[in-house]
């Protein structure tokens, strides 16, 4: 079995997060280091991936800002989504060409992560073809994404990854048309489960390192952190704090 690193990187502004990815990924590219599976919570922000339409940002530019939302553009797969507070967001950073080459099973992979996690907390989640993702019927009985997943795979290594709604505020939403679909998005929360952030990362960890075959050998996230950051010291620490810098 490979080895897996899980770490929290805690609250942390999108761009930053991403240059810990990057940094990660250079790392994996060069056949250095471990596989990483990052946790975090982004303030509010919306992102548009490379495959992204101007028009599913239903606001201009200047109303986001007011309204205290960062718009950025990445490179990741996908449209336009939402982050931000009460959102797990997982990143894996991942060397594919040890597990599969194959993105199709990636993606379908992550779903079944999501769907056996959500399982462990007694919601029902599934696929729904052409639209990537994990879903679930809403309180209106009407399909809602609960978890959206948008990639990116350069040599191999892949990036960015998943946003999970676990007690997000919902209304975000609205400023946008999450991945290009216009169909409801929900929470955990909004399902009537009233799961703790932790023990959702945990359940996504333990399927994540089963799925993919891995032995997870180092759980450094700082549960007790008032900040959620992670502080043991190590190398995703320092990539951290020269982020910030």
């Amino acid at each position: 079995m490979r080895d897996l690193a899980v770490r929290d990187l805690g609250r942390m502004r999108y761009g930053e997060a991403l240059r810990i990815q990057h940094q990660l990924a250079a790392e994996r590219k060069a056949g250095q280091g471990v596989d990483h599976l990052l946790f975090v919570e982004h303030p509010h922000v919306v992102t548009m991936g490379r495959n992204g339409h101007a028009e599913n940002v239903l606001v201009p530019a200047e109303t986001l800002q007011r309204l205290g939302i960062e718009l950025h553009e990445t490179d990741r797969g996908g449209d336009v989504t939402y982050h931000g507070p009460g959102q797990i967001v997982m990143y894996p950073v991942m060397d594919l060409r040890l597990w599969k080459r194959d993105v199709g099973a990636f993606v379908r992979a992550i779903e079944q992560v999501l769907m056996d996690a959500l399982a462990d907390f007694g919601i029902e989640s599934k696929r729904i073809p052409k639209c990537t993702g994990v879903w679930v019927r809403d309180a209106n009985n009407a399909d809602a994404k609960v978890a959206a997943i948008g990639i990116h795979l350069s040599r191999w290594v892949s990036t960015h990854g998943v946003a999970l709604n676990v007690t997000t505020d919902l209304n975000y939403f609205q400023y946008i048309v999450p991945c290009g679909i216009r169909k409801p998005v929900t929470s955990m929360a909004a399902l009537g489960v009233n799961a703790g952030a932790e023990s959702v990362k945990d359940a996504l960890a333990k399927h994540f390192a089963r799925i993919f075959e891995f032995q997870e050998i180092s759980n450094d996230r700082h549960r007790n952190a008032p900040d959620g950051r992670e502080h043991r010291r190590g190398h995703v620490d320092q990539v951290a704090e020269e982020a910030w810098r």
